[in-house]
């Protein structure tokens, strides 16, 4: 089983590139999941009901949220209704959405997806653990695929969730800093994991944001609005080979795709067909 985990969406820049993209990685690949973290993916903070259905369009199985994840009110009925898509398990069990979703593959295959939230320098939220450890106990036996989404904005957050759950789980994936680690890795136990994924959309930016506008805040300390950036869109993420049998994975390795290589991959296709 190959399962493509998309970092943070940006804005309507990594929402297109990430539209394009996916179909194209879908074949090239031979993946047979794609899920992606889009709580930025609408005005750079949060989600709305149109861009999850280009999303789903596009070939995305599941997606995971973050702290951003209420920024859009509109969304608030996909998050209670039958959309793919989860909130961070350790909210609490009164706001809206899903603690966890399990998708299944066109070859029938299962996989379990889960968003975590990470404490440190965070808002305030319930137990990551308690609520990963709710999760798997409740999960059905002929699931044994499982991805976790850790949104943190602390490496040790990130490092701590996966020796908790080494070997329950599949992957633990990293999101929120939209800077990618290069510390990917297969535990002894089966599970991969790499602290942040990356971004998907603007680099020319400050994690995705105008550069003028962040600098001159930063410098004058008057506020301005942080708009998306533009420039150098990027679709970054991992892949994960898990077997199908026991849930344990494979392999990761680091992705990243800029413009020149997916114009390639579009030329190409346009000439097969």
């Amino acid at each position: 089983m190959r399962i493509l985990f998309i970092g943070d969406i940006v804005g309507t820049p990594g929402l297109q590139f990430v539209r394009r993209a996916v179909p194209l990685l879908r074949i090239r690949e031979q993946l047979d999941f794609v899920v992606a973290n889009a709580e930025n993916a609408s005005g750079g903070s949060g989600l709305y009901p149109n861009a999850l259905r280009q999303l789903k369009t596009a070939g995305v199985d599941a997606i995971t949220m973050g702290d951003h994840i209420y920024k859009k009110n509109d969304l608030t009925s996909a998050l209670e209704g039958d959309e793919p898509i989860v909130k961070p398990a350790n909210f609490p069990a009164s706001a809206p959405g899903k603690n966890h979703l399990i998708v299944t593959s066109r070859a029938g295959e299962k996989l379990a997806v889960v968003s975590l939230l990470g404490r440190t320098f965070m808002r305030p939220v319930d137990c990551p653990y308690e609520a990963a450890d709710r999760i798997l106990k409740h999960l059905p036996s002929d699931v044994r695929c499982i991805l976790v989404d850790i949104h943190a904005e602390a490496t040790a957050d990130k490092y701590l969730m996966v020796h908790h759950l080494k070997g329950r789980v599949s992957a633990v994936l990293g999101t929120h800093t939209h800077v990618p680690t290069a510390d990917e890795q297969v535990f002894p136990e089966g599970t991969a994991f790499i602290c942040d994924v990356g971004m998907s959309g603007p680099y020319d930016s400050i994690l995705g944001r105008r550069v003028d506008r962040v600098l001159a805040t930063a410098i004058t300390f008057v506020p301005m609005p942080f708009d998306v950036a533009s420039g150098d869109v990027r679709l970054g993420g991992a892949i994960v080979d898990v077997d199908g049998s026991t849930g344990k994975a494979t392999l990761i390795r680091r992705i990243s795709v800029n413009e020149g290589e997916l114009a390639g991959w579009e030329a190409e296709n346009r000439a097969a067909t």
